[in-house]
């Protein structure tokens, strides 16, 4: 079971690390997207939502404060999922649906995320090394 929590952990968080370099990368592009959806300070939004992308799926893949991250993660991905996939706004149809599905995957993994962190902070989880619950920040 040590190997596949690993490996688990290794393809959750590379997800978001790859996420998170995309966002400094292509740091005008998606800059250009969060005005197109309106986000206030929207470079900011960028640099923020890249360095806990970023954070958060290193510290998953490292097995350490995987709380922290897993809380970094969902708080990320719940904000994003509303507020740049709100498909609801949509009129064409391609859109709207490509919306949602952007939206439903957004909230999914979230919710592993959320998942992650409260066994790891209840102490039910305790194979990914120190956390900051044992700090007792969230403990």
């Amino acid at each position: 079971m040590d190997a596949l929590l690993i490996i688990g952990r290794i393809l959750f968080g590379a997800l978001f690390v790859t996420s998170g370099i995309a966002h400094f990368a292509k740091l005008e592009a998606m800059t250009g997207y969060a005005q197109y959806k309106k986000l206030p300070a929207a470079k900011f939004g960028v640099i923020i939502s890249g360095l806990l992308f970023l954070l958060g799926g290193a510290y998953v893949i490292a097995g350490f404060w995987v709380d922290l991250g897993a809380l970094f993660l969902a708080v990320t991905l719940i904000l994003a999922a509303f507020i740049f996939h709100n498909f609801w706004k949509e009129t064409d149809a391609t859109a709207k649906m490509n919306e949602q599905i952007a939206f439903n995957k957004d909230l999914s993994l979230a919710g592993a995320s959320l998942i992650l962190f409260a066994l790891i902070a209840s102490g039910t989880l305790t194979d990914f090394g120190p956390s900051v619950g044992t700090l007792s920040f969230f403990g």
